[in-house]
């Protein structure tokens, strides 16, 4: 009985090379007439135990199998099986195998079977290569020709007169030397006789030329077997020839494209990835390849696109990658970096829509095909002679990341399934690489976007200074890294320089340097000298800290920072200045000649030490430079700070020159050295306020002040042509020397400035916090300061060393009338309504 539970008709399944194969004969009945030591090995059976047996004593019996004459019936009306079914070995166990069943033609129309059988637990994966050759072979029919001892043929099958263009008339009952003379045939028939003589298998590889158009030579892989009796003693000789031409052809060029393939992932851009593949590709495979990538993939932004039904958008390609046998790749309408678009109803569609690759050995342009409706793509087919086709999906990771177009111009070989095996292998390969060039694509696309974010984009230095900058990240990967610099424009027309360095670099760095200078800008909006700002700054990068080493399973961020922070006043030319842990400041005067001032040093910032900061203030001539940078600048693996400082001083020892060219002159210290830390430097050139911008006056703290600065505003807007800001002015003067006169016992300063807007300040001795209060409809008090608030763009204050400053600054242009809102009507308080009315006479 044999059995048919696991073996499925008409199914090719992959097996080995002949030569790896058990085979036995059979007669038209079922029963074994011939078998080889290689069946011995597979069953334990010798040849006396099975020949002139059923064969059902080596394939175990079912209920449901048909009978052995019954299993012959349906071979042949099959003309042949191939599946997967079960054999008993002689110690009782089961072996799971592979199935071929061929009809052999005799003289008179006899016929024999010849059944090969393969151990399917010894056809594991063996790699790329073994898939290729176990592909073939499933596909390849064999030639099968029986030869009796003199090597006479007794049996044949209809393939081989494919293989030799010899048909069965001419073959049966003659040697194959009678048929075919010639050295090659007496070299086949040498290792027939060998083979009949020892018993054992061999295998030879041969070429020949095939009759058929166009002639072609073909390469053969011939399995010779000896055919035993029962008595186990010759009874002749069985060839298995298998065409393994495109076999060999695919193993080789698959060989070539593994060692090539080594190429791919060089370099982490998805463009230059893809122009590989198309190379690497060209002519090896195909004549023209075109690679394109969806459109998230290219820009290196958002997730990529996913294979899926009908009826959802498809997504946007660009070409990336284009290769040819032709100079100049005249086959492709899209050069690299254009979009291509994707025809409805074609192999593009079908490709993306379910991630399954799309053979058409025979391009079809004819009317009414999807080429048809492409006209593009229809021209440059009929122009370049294209006629096979594959699209190769490139997928990762569950993503789908672009498609592989090969097209065969030049070469007349239709694409072929081993060909279509061999791109789906490249393209699988090379989708990890874009996958990973992707994916550093979109780091380095939100690393880039992070930087541009956090560092100023512009530098804004009002009328105080003219600023420049540079910054060079040790992490060229990402761009990204924990430097920053600022320049912060601060009441009065003066500005905040800063330059901070977190420690370390990288995306983590960079996104504690985001935090630490918006709490500077926080800061410096707080109006504070450099050393109580630093002190609060240190405070804020120990919170920091803290909040990390609380969070569980998460990189600590905020180790350490340095810091220095400056203030400059155009109107007096100082500059205070304060550092934490951080190199000094360049100094450069009119001369050229550098000093660096001799700051305290202090801790870094997160140290936690408690000790106060100590600023210090210096005036910087008209003419001079003042740089700003960190010790990745000046400081290397090979190099001392001190020394990189003297280079810095050298390179910026010509303070006329433009701050740009300055800037990229003092960036080269170390040339020919990659950075080993991130540097930037913040390169400042001060400026001065005429005098004639500025008026100070000294009030006396009494009834007086406010009438008597109101006219001094008045008169000095007279001379400087504001005339139309002079009720605002008069208002703001009038809140704010009233404040002062009632909180505040010493002299009162009222300082106008004109710059980029017009500054008011008040002086006075007062330690106490200005705030806005909400007053009632009968309070006489608490509306000063919203009315001074309405009347400018902004308001503040800030301390000083005896008291406090309150400032208030409006456009130079007269708002609009209205702009600033009516005073309050009849119902405002007399004290206000007739401050209103003084200020207009």
């Amino acid at each position: 009985m044999i059995s048919t539970e696991n073996v499925t008709p008409g199914k090719q399944v992959d097996i080995r090379e002949p030569s790896e194969s058990a085979i036995a004969m059979l007669d038209d009945q079922g029963t074994v007439v011939g078998w080889t030591q290689a069946a011995e090995r597979l069953s334990g059976y010798a040849a006396g135990d099975v020949v002139g047996r059923s064969v059902s004593r080596v394939l175990p019996s079912s209920g449901r199998a048909p009978t052995v004459s019954e299993f012959v019936e349906q071979c042949r009306a099959h003309d042949g099986w191939s599946g997967t079914t079960a054999v008993s070995h002689r110690d009782g166990r089961t072996l799971d195998v592979s199935l071929r069943v061929s009809r052999l033609w005799g003289q008179h129309g006899s016929v024999r079977w010849l059944v090969s059988v393969t151990d399917i637990s010894k056809t594991s994966g063996e790699g790329v290569n073994g898939l290729v050759r176990e592909s073939l072979l499933a596909r390849v029919p064999m030639g099968i020709v029986v030869r009796d001892p003199q090597l006479r043929c007794t049996w044949v099958n209809d393939t081989m007169e494919s293989h030799d263009g010899v048909s069965s008339d001419r073959r049966l009952g003659r040697r194959f030397t009678d048929v075919l003379p010639g050295a090659k045939t007496e070299a086949l028939e040498a290792v027939m006789r060998r083979v009949l003589q020892g018993g054992t298998t061999k295998v030879h590889d041969y070429r020949t030329w095939l009759p058929a158009r166009p002639r072609r030579e073909h390469t053969f892989a011939a399995s010779f077997f000896c055919l035993q009796d029962a008595g186990g003693q010759p009874l002749g000789v069985c060839v298995i020839s298998v065409d393994v031409t495109e076999s060999r052809r695919a193993r080789d060029r698959l060989a070539i494209l593994s060692e090539a393939i080594t190429r791919l992932g060089s370099s982490l851009d998805v463009m230059q990835t893809s122009q590989e593949l198309a190379d690497l590709a060209v002519p090896l495979l195909a004549d023209y390849v075109a690679v394109d990538l969806e459109q998230s993939v290219s820009f290196g932004e958002g997730p990529p696109a996913h294979a899926g039904p009908a009826g959802e958008r498809l997504p946007v390609f660009r070409r990336a990658g284009l290769a040819s046998i032709h100079q100049g790749v005249p086959e492709s309408p899209w050069m690299r970096g254009e979009p291509v678009p994707v025809p409805p109803a074609s192999p593009f569609t079908d490709v993306l829509r379910t991630g399954r690759p799309h053979l058409q050995p025979i391009l079809d342009t004819a009317p009414g095909t999807w080429m048809d409706q492409d006209a593009a793509r229809a021209q440059k087919a009929h122009e370049n002679g294209m006629h096979s086709l594959m699209v190769v999906p490139i997928r990762a990771r569950h993503a789908l990341l672009g498609v592989v177009l090969f097209i065969r111009t030049a070469d007349p070989g239709p694409f072929q399934e081993v060909d279509l095996l061999l791109a789906e292998e490249l393209v699988s390969r090379a989708a990890l690489s874009l996958d990973n060039a992707r994916q550093y694509a979109r780091e380095h696309t939100a690393a880039l976007a992070l930087q541009r974010n956090l560092l100023p984009r512009r530098l804004r230095g009002g009328t105080a200074v003219e600023a420049a900058s540079r910054y060079l990240p040790a992490d060229m990967d990402h761009g990204v890294g924990g430097d920053w610099y600022d320049v912060i424009p601060l009441s009065g027309a003066r500005v905040a320089l800063v330059v901070g360095d977190v420690v370390g670099h990288g995306l983590h760095a960079a996104a504690t340097m985001g935090r630490l200078r918006t709490a500077v800008r926080t800061l410096a909006d707080m109006e504070l000298p450099p050393d109580e700002l630093l002190a609060h700054l240190d405070d804020t990068v120990q919170r920091l800290a803290e909040e990390d080493a609380d969070a569980p399973d998460q990189t600590l961020t905020v180790v350490g920072a340095t810091c220095l922070y400056a203030v400059y006043d155009p109107v007096t030319r100082r500059c205070a200045m304060a550092r934490a842990g951080h190199p000094p400041p360049a100094i450069i005067d009119p001369q050229g000649r550098v000093t660096y001032p001799d700051l305290p040093t202090w801790t870094p910032l997160g140290i936690g030490l408690g000790v106060p900061f100590e600023a210090v203030e210096v005036e910087l001539p008209e003419g001079s430079l003042l740089a700003l940078y960190t010790d990745g600048l000046v400081e290397t693996r090979d190099h001392d700070i001190e020394v990189g400082m003297r280079r810095l001083g050298t390179a910026l020892a010509h303070p006329g020159g433009s701050l740009d060219d300055l800037c990229t002159r003092a960036m080269g210290t170390f040339p020919g050295q990659a950075p080993s830390d991130d540097a930037t430097l913040l390169l400042v050139r001060p400026r001065s306020l005429s005098p004639t911008q500025v008026a100070f006056w000294t009030l006396p703290s009494d009834e007086t002040a406010v009438r008597t600065a109101r006219h001094m505003a008045a008169r000095q807007l007279t001379e400087w042509g504001l005339e139309g800001l002079a009720d605002s002015t008069n208002l703001i003067v009038s809140e704010l020397v009233t404040n002062a006169v009632r909180h505040s016992s010493g002299p009162i300063g009222l300082r106008l400035i004109r710059h980029q807007v017009l500054t008011c300040e008040v002086f006075d001795t007062s330690g106490s916090s200005p705030r806005p209060m909400h007053a009632g409809k009968q309070d006489e008090n608490g509306r000063g300061l919203f009315l001074v608030a309405q009347l400018s763009r902004r308001w503040g204050y800030r301390s000083t060393a005896g008291g406090k400053v309150v400032w208030a600054e409006e456009d130079l242009a007269p708002a609009p009338a209205g702009a600033f809102g009516a005073p309050p009507e009849p119902e405002a308080p007399p004290a206000l309504a007739s401050a209103a009315r003084a200020s207009v006479t």
